[in-house]
């Protein structure tokens, strides 16, 4: 476990952000499981090199998060992944960072695949020929500037806001947006990009168009999910692939 070792840490740097972080990643690891207690306040505060009152705050930050239960009397408990706030920016970068197997971001294919799935298909019964303009702009960015990779990510990010914003659901629009802008920070999301990757994304952007422009709502449904689950494993790395 790592906080067995009395070895202490460098004391610079290791304020708040930094100890809620590290936290965080005994906790998500499994260095730490749920169920059982962190090490009193007094041996946190000598291994991570911090005042007490730095601990204290960070604690109350951590529980704020769901991974903890403070309870008097009974120290400081790790709660199981079902309480956490996997939408906590913090949770959830550390939770990428620690994706060495993928699986993190496996799921959340299927999720925003789901969720601007179904958005596709409420901007397909609900756009108006203005917001279908919009849409179609947003398509010739993406081709115009195809040949481009400082721009065309941006542009193809654009397209899939721009669809989720006019299906006018803001909730799945935020939720998705969240997990998206967190995911795009790790490298491991990027992933590997093929020669053809920005050629095969403008034609599966277009079919989502299409089924926009003709009112389908199924059919945007299919297009978007189909999308975003194979444009995520032609760039997920081989030498993660599950067994």
């Amino acid at each position: 476990m790592v906080f067995a070792s009395e070895a202490r840490r460098t004391p610079s740097a290791r304020l708040g952000v930094a100890v809620v972080h590290d936290l965080v990643t005994a906790i998500v690891n499994g260095e730490v499981s749920p169920g059982q207690t962190l090490p009193p306040e007094e041996r946190l505060a000598h291994h991570f090199g911090v005042s007490r009152t730095v601990v204290r705050e960070s604690v109350k930050r951590v529980e704020e998060k769901g991974l903890i239960t403070v309870a008097p009397g009974r120290g400081t408990t790790v709660e199981p992944t079902t309480s956490w706030n996997i939408l906590d920016p913090v949770v959830l970068s550390v939770m990428l960072e620690n994706d060495d197997a993928l699986g993190v971001l496996d799921d959340l294919a299927i999720i925003r695949g789901s969720l601007e799935g179904e958005m596709s298909a409420q901007t397909a019964r609900r756009r108006s020929e203005e917001e279908l303009a919009l849409i179609h702009e947003a398509l010739a960015t993406m081709v115009q500037n195809v040949s481009d990779p400082d721009v065309f990510p941006q542009a193809d990010v654009d397209f899939h806001f721009l669809v989720m914003t006019l299906s006018g659901n803001r909730l799945a629009s935020n939720i998705t947006k969240i997990l998206f802008q967190r995911a795009r920070s790790s490298s491991r999301f990027i992933g590997h990009q093929s020669d053809d990757a920005y050629a095969l994304t403008i034609e599966e952007h277009r079919r989502v168009y299409e089924a926009i422009a003709a009112g389908d709502p199924e059919a945007a449904q299919a297009a978007m999910r189909a999308h975003i689950i194979d444009s995520w494993q032609r760039r997920r790395l081989p030498t993660h692939r599950k067994p």
